[in-house]
């Protein structure tokens, strides 16, 4: 079985660094322009079937992206956001004061931490594998879409790579990323990570590296990608009709 596994479009708490979870929160312009450029990316692509978390800012994802496809989208629950318990609707600021020390385990040992009144990375693990051999048994050599979160995206890829959860800050998931692995009965092999191409260049990602203090956590300053593209317009794109749709969410974010 083939995966592109997609994280969901950007939110207005994604910008804000508000911790989402369970709560649902939708797409922002930014995001619903996300979910377009990546349904033209993928629109050539043959899909068999296309599976959500059921939290709207990834069923808007995926509707946008099986649009291209005349394909209904499947709800999994086993895809929905970790639950951030107690952290959902504060900032990153907020729960570093409330909680310090288990935040510093956060940071530091991610696979350690159980978030207070919410799920652990390793619930997460069992439940997204779970999904996925789901999946699997209805679709053993079929391409399929998942349009997911970061945190549930960054666990169930290290698992595919092999990788317990204590490499967690080790992977990038950007709103709008693109992943592509291979997955079968007898293993796993990745193929594309992260792929943010369609919506910014390579020198852009380049550049958007510097305003990370830590490749590790979330202690560094941090740039929302859809702010970091209209202080930075890309300058590379697959093809003219991607370009205008780009343009057309760089100048949506000016206005805002």
């Amino acid at each position: 079985m083939r995966v592109i596994l997609v994280r969901h479009g950007e939110t207005d708490w994604n910008e804000e660094g508000v911790f989402r979870g369970r709560i649902d929160v939708k797409l922002n312009q930014s995001g619903i322009q996300q979910a377009k450029i990546i349904g033209k990316k993928l629109s050539k692509v043959q899909v068999d079937a296309i599976y959500s978390s059921p939290l709207s800012r990834a069923l808007k994802t995926a509707k946008i992206i099986a649009s291209f496809h005349n394909l209904s989208v499947q709800v999994l629950n086993e895809f929905m956001d970790i639950d951030f318990g107690r952290w959902q609707g504060l900032t990153r600021g907020e729960v570093k004061k409330r909680y310090s020390d288990i935040y510093l385990t956060w940071q530091r040992h991610p696979q350690d931490v159980t978030i207070p009144g919410g799920e652990s990375l390793n619930e997460v693990k069992e439940r997204v594998i779970h999904g996925l051999n789901e999946i699997l048994s209805r679709y053993p050599k079929e391409t399929i879409v998942v349009v997911s979160h970061g945190a549930v995206n960054k666990v169930l890829l290290c698992a595919v790579l092999g990788l317990d959860n204590s490499h967690f800050w080790k992977v990038k998931q950007d709103n709008g990323a693109i992943n592509i692995f291979e997955y079968i009965k007898y293993g796993s092999k990745v193929f594309l990570f992260n792929d943010t191409c369609h919506l910014k260049s390579i020198q852009d990602v380049l550049e958007s590296m510097r305003f990370r203090v830590s490749p590790l956590g979330v202690s560094g300053p941090l740039l929302s990608a859809s702010a970091y593209f209209a202080k930075n317009p890309p300058q590379q794109f697959p093809d003219d009709e991607a370009k205008r749709m780009v343009d057309e969410f760089i100048e949506g974010k000016r206005e805002r």
